[in-house]
């Protein structure tokens, strides 16, 4: 059976673009990406907006913090419109991939994002095109108990490959996924190894793999069988899927 090349995520601000604005929304869902990704965070008045730290730039050019204001509070601090430097929220860029029908990556970078997130995937009948990464165990955990219907992805632990053998914490990584009942797992790709894939692949685990700039590694990583590859280089992960042809194995 011929190998499935990888779901092509778009990362947040794709192709150098500004990140996290309407701009770099719409390029990652026209270059031919299948997904795109973005950061989410939550004003004080529990507002999902998207970013990535919690720090943002005013104004005035100092830093306010996102989690501390009321998104009424931080929109007197907008910059320039015209210059694509707003503070967008979530709900701004669902209905583009809406229209688009592909679907969107909501990297929940705070606890206090998984309900209001959540609340705006089902508002927008996007429950089938919207999926939570961002999640290490006990968000994953937490997102089971709070929000059980949405699809979310296992963030794996950089410690945890740090501090045990790779086997123990490539097993450790795949049981804490199905205990959360996550439906794949999210790793830097920094991380990966063949054995990984296979064995996550194994469990009905997808390997989604980020973030990848390097053609010789997408290559790779598709030619391993991972589910998606995150990138902000779309142009060039779409020229490796142009002439993708998987090795066959040998009989």
């Amino acid at each position: 059976m011929k190998r499935r090349f990888p779901l092509i995520t778009a990362h947040a601000g794709s192709m150098n673009t500004e990140a996290h604005t309407l701009y770099s929304v719409q390029l990652g869902l026209e270059l031919g990406s299948d997904v795109v990704e973005e950061d989410i965070r939550v004003t004080k008045d529990g507002i999902p907006v998207l970013a990535h730290d919690d720090e943002w730039l005013n104004a005035e050019r100092l830093n306010v913090s996102i989690a501390g204001m009321t998104y009424a509070e931080l929109n007197e601090f907008q910059l320039d419109a015209e210059h694509g430097k707003v503070l967008l929220k979530l709900e701004d860029i669902l209905p583009l991939v809406k229209a688009s029908g592909k679907i969107v990556n909501l990297d929940l970078k705070v606890d206090a994002a998984i309900e209001p997130a959540a609340a705006l995937v089902h508002k927008f009948g996007l429950s089938d095109h919207a999926f939570f990464s961002g999640c290490e165990f006990q968000r994953a955990l937490m997102a089971k108990i709070l929000q059980p219907e949405m699809r979310k992805l296992l963030n794996t632990n950089v410690e945890l490959f740090k501090t045990l053998p790779y086997l123990e914490a490539m097993i450790q990584t795949c049981a804490d996924a199905r205990e959360a009942s996550c439906f794949g797992v999210n790793i830097y790709h920094g991380l990966l190894r063949q054995e990984f894939v296979e064995y996550a692949s194994g469990l009905g685990l997808p390997v989604y793999a980020w973030t990848v700039e390097d053609e010789t590694q997408m290559r790779q990583y598709a030619e391993w069988g991972v589910h998606s590859i995150t990138t902000r280089n779309v142009a060039a992960l779409v020229r490796v899927k142009q002439v993708f042809q998987p090795e066959q194995p040998s009989v």
